[in-house]
């Protein structure tokens, strides 16, 4: 009976984000195949960075007890977790994790691109996630599978095991990506946004977390 008192009295005196249950656990991905120069890579990492120092997303990021982990894909075998599973607990997390992705090497260059393979990829990684009420892969390139396996049949797999795939598609000009992207990358219940070359993808890296984390805070 003491023993289950001063345990208590332990978890209460940790404060509340002790026992903040996780809502989303989040792989985010980066395209780093052939087509990314290293102008776009740094657009990539740093508006990844950018958006996770925005107030509105760090708070959500909090409230949620968001999970995340960074991926950086290519080729075939070209899968490489940058920043592993990270529990959002505190301002500090969120702050440290903007760091970690700044500060991001590239892990691959000139490489093919395989969706597919980085989709398996990221529901390997899921299998070693932090206990949360939903798992998601943000998908984000600027191409269409060139190489690897066929993409739908890795799309299905993640619907199979419940997971939620999400999209940036990187256009140049037209929709063609984002027609990819919406017919054979995202699952049912997932969604696809559109970015107007490399430049455009900080502001809609931002839009797209803050409306998959909207889709938790309703």
């Amino acid at each position: 009976m003491k023993f289950l008192a001063s345990l208590l009295c332990g978890v209460i005196a940790l404060g509340p984000t002790a026992v903040r249950a996780c809502e989303t656990a989040l792989v985010l991905t980066i395209d780093v195949s052939n087509s990314v120069d290293v102008a776009e890579y740094r657009l990539q990492v740093d508006g990844l960075a950018d958006a996770l120092e925005d107030p509105e997303i760090r708070d959500a990021l909090v409230q949620t007890g968001t999970a995340i982990a960074v991926v950086q894909w290519s080729g075939v075998d070209k899968q490489a977790v940058s920043i592993p599973w990270t529990q959002v607990r505190t301002a500090l997390d969120v702050m440290r994790l903007s760091a970690e992705a700044r500060a991001l090497e590239r892990a691959f260059v000139l490489s093919d691109t395989a969706p597919a393979e980085a989709i398996h990829f990221s529901l390997d990684l899921l299998r070693s996630a932090p206990p949360c009420a939903r798992q998601v892969i943000d998908i984000s390139g600027d191409g269409t599978a060139n190489a690897g396996t066929d993409v739908r049949l890795a799309r299905n797999a993640a619907q199979r095991a419940g997971v939620t795939i999400n999209g940036i598609a990187i256009e140049s000009m037209g929709l063609a990506i984002t027609n990819f992207y919406r017919d054979s990358v995202i699952t049912r219940d997932g969604f696809v946004m559109t970015a107007r070359q490399h430049r455009e993808y900080p502001q809609t890296l931002r839009a797209k977390i803050l409306r998959e984390i909207s889709r938790v805070l309703g």
